[in-house]
């Protein structure tokens, strides 16, 4: 049987779903049929005006973001959708933090959908830190569909660890 890691927190009905097109080998044939384009935003400083753009439209009064970047370091395992932070730093006799929002480098080359998913959800921590029935309350604000979204993002992370993805190159992402 597939281990599905990411999806454990899924009822076992999606699992089986997901399991039965690994079976059939098509779940990449599946995501590029949902999720066909690949976005533009390829550098940290279109990342960081693509956030800022997001934050402006739906969380005007959050924080300010400090820095947005694609990170290569950043453990997908442990952080599937990007990681967040607050840097405390002394500036004379101030305490200042520094909000920043880390995305996986591993997706610049994916689906629009999949960036944009990543970005409310870390555009949600600015308000919310626990992962908490207001924190998904905002995710889907910003993003109607988000629930879908993500179980679909964690579907693209399953299909990228199949062995026949890694031996075959990466078509889709």
């Amino acid at each position: 049987m597939v281990p599905l890691k990411y999806l454990q927190a899924y009822p076992e009905v999606l699992q089986q779903q997901v399991r039965h097109l690994v079976a059939q080998d098509r779940l990449g044939e599946h995501l590029a049929a949902r999720y066909p384009d690949r976005h533009a935003v390829q550098s940290d400083k279109a990342l960081y005006a693509y956030t800022v753009a997001l934050k402006q439209q739906f969380l005007r009064n959050a924080p300010a973001i400090d820095k947005v970047l694609y990170d290569s370091k950043l453990d997908v395992v442990q952080r599937a959708l990007g990681l967040h932070t607050a840097i405390s730093r002394v500036q004379g006799r101030r305490l200042k933090a520094k909000k920043e929002i880390r995305v996986a480098a591993l997706f610049k080359a994916t689906a629009p959908e999949f960036l944009q998913t990543i970005v409310v959800h870390e555009l949600a921590h600015l308000k919310e830190i626990d992962h908490n029935k207001a924190f998904y309350q905002l995710c889907t604000h910003m993003l109607p569909d988000y629930h879908q979204r993500e179980f679909d993002l964690r579907v693209y992370l399953t299909w990228r660890e199949l062995p026949s993805t890694r031996t075959a190159g990466s078509q889709h992402g």
